[in-house]
């Protein structure tokens, strides 16, 4: 079963997706609602992928996201941001948000689980 790790600052917005992730039977959903403590909870957990928002309070996804590009033991983890900053409309199709690739909420399942699928390591 794949981990999955999603960093939101909005703990509705997380556990929303952990029930609904973990409904497909194909991923072991963890929550972490602080940025600041995105690298460690992603040291502990091990994920094989990582849904991050964007604009959290303390560290933003991009801090965050650039401290555990930097750990040797979890730099091969892709990371997905999630965020309202760009809309669907502005999204460009393959576009990158600092050399990431990102999904715009609201998000489908659909979408997200497109998303993973493309993201995961095989």
């Amino acid at each position: 079963m794949k981990k999955i790790l999603i960093v939101d600052d909005e703990g509705g917005f997380t556990r929303l997706m952990k029930l609904t992730l973990q409904k497909t039977g194909e991923y072991e959903v963890f929550e972490e609602n602080n940025g600041a403590c995105a690298w460690e909870t992603a040291r502990r957990v091990r994920p094989d992928l990582i849904l991050m928002d964007i604009v959290m309070p303390n560290v933003d996804g991009g801090d965050a996201a650039a401290r555990i590009q930097k750990d040797p033991d979890l730099a091969g983890i892709p990371i997905v941001f999630l965020t309202a900053i760009v809309s669907k409309k502005e999204a460009v199709p393959g576009g990158l948000i600092g050399g990431f690739p990102f999904l715009s909420k609201p998000v489908s399942l659909d979408e997200l689980i497109a998303c993973i699928h493309q993201h995961l390591p095989h």
